[in-house]
């Protein structure tokens, strides 16, 4: 069962929380986050990417960018940019993009939960990409960015949360990006209770996005039960910053490919390829973005076309039946050589956010084909994940993200 808990969180005062909310620190390379922090010293990205405060020549990873990040952070709560409220609460955190909103409750997960298998994973992490976060975690001595968790639909949550949003909110601004923000925070002991509870009734919840801050973020509370041999587990180290949403309330957009080359193939010879496993239908110039399973849009020579795999080479198992799998396992793969899409650096990927028009510019900019999907749906990733699979790298893409920044939870 989900052990989900309320906690001490520090966080922007109201004035301030347009300001500080950040996209996620790994949206951004150095020289993009460089910019968005420019002209805006509140900007959470400057702690959680402290390196836009030094010159080039100074590496990311330096001890002194971390200590900058504890630094920025400690110097921001001294000066009242930050508050702290008193006692352990939950918090609700709506997002709403183009007119459809998720809200998710805010709260601290169990690391013992990620370790056992409670908290339910679909991709694989790797380690040097933890690494980062694991320092900058444990420098700052906080969590900051939230890890997108999701849960399957519950009654007594969906009416506790309807309830609590007809109350005043704490925050709510319209981000650069025209994503609405609202927060509440809930009061009372007994709406506290009867949430942690509804949890707890709860057999698993599903990482949606946000798998190496969540390896991360645990790695860091089990280094410290070392330091601590003594620990309770309640100390707030046991526990990781999340936000929970329900699985219907989310969207998954598409994750797009693009390739460099055609693997030595002529247009012709690799259309013979195609008709081996896929049927082809030549769509034009208008960008085509599929709209049912085991269908894909593809960009070359200027020319839209539909491919439609065929029926013999579907597959029920959850992860073999993706989209994302029937690509890679036969086009990619055996037509244009891309065997390991998570090294191979022929092969690109662009989230769906984006638009089929970034895959028609960087065709005619340094790729030779572009492949449009059609998206992951919820019930996949939480079929995949309840099998115990993983998904192939880049299977989904989540709009809106959530901003780091709004929700400070302290280790200690």
């Amino acid at each position: 069962m989900a052990v989900v808990k309320p906690f001490i969180c520090i966080r922007p005062a109201k004035e301030h929380a347009a300001e500080v909310a950040a996209l996620p620190y790994d949206v951004y390379n150095r020289k993009e986050a460089c910019a968005a922090v420019k002209g805006n010293p509140l900007s959470f990205l400057n702690i959680d990417r402290a390196e836009t405060q030094f010159s080039d020549d100074v590496d990311t990873y330096a001890d002194c960018v971390y200590e900058k990040a504890r630094e920025l952070l400690d110097s921001q709560i001294a000066d009242g940019i930050y508050v702290t409220d008193a006692g352990d609460h939950y918090y609700l955190y709506e997002l709403t993009m183009d007119g459809r909103s998720q809200t998710g409750i805010v709260a601290c997960c169990s690391i013992d939960d990620y370790v056992n298998g409670v908290i339910k994973k679909h991709e694989n992490t790797r380690e040097e990409k933890e690494l980062d976060r694991i320092r900058h975690v444990d420098t700052v001595n906080a969590q900051t960015g939230p890890i997108f968790l999701a849960y399957r639909q519950n009654i007594a949550l969906k009416e506790i949360v309807a309830e609590e949003k007809t109350k005043p909110a704490l925050y709510d601004f319209v981000s650069d990006d025209g994503i609405r923000h609202r927060v509440w925070r809930i009061d009372g002991a007994d709406r506290t209770d009867a949430i942690e509870a509804a949890f707890a009734a709860i057999p698993s919840t599903y990482i949606a996005d946000g798998h190496h801050r969540a390896a991360s973020a645990v790695k860091v509370g089990l280094k410290r039960r070392t330091k601590h041999p003594g620990y309770t587990g309640e100390e707030p180290f046991n526990y990781f910053l999340s936000v929970l949403f329900p699985d219907e309330e989310l969207m998954i957009l598409p994750y797009n490919r693009v390739v460099r080359d055609l693997n030595g193939m002529s247009t012709e010879q690799f259309f013979e390829k195609l008709k081996e496993k896929f049927e082809l239908e030549e769509i034009g110039k208008e960008p085509y973005a599929p709209v049912q399973k085991g269908t894909f849009g593809m960009y070359l020579d200027g020319t839209w076309y539909a491919l439609k795999i065929l029926p013999q080479y579907r597959s029920a198992d959850p992860v073999k039946g993706l989209d994302v799998s029937i690509l890679q396992d036969h086009l990619l793969a055996p037509v244009l050589g891309i065997g390991d899409p998570r090294t191979d650096q022929r092969i690109d990927f662009i989230g769906g956010i984006r638009g089929l028009k970034e895959l028609e510019r960087r065709v005619g900019e340094d790729m030779e084909v572009a492949f449009s999907m059609y998206p992951t749906s919820i019930e996949e990733l939480l079929s995949v994940a309840d099998a115990g699979l993983l998904m192939p790298p880049k299977s989904t893409w989540f709009e809106p993200k959530l901003r780091s920044g709004l929700f400070i939870h302290r280790l200690s």
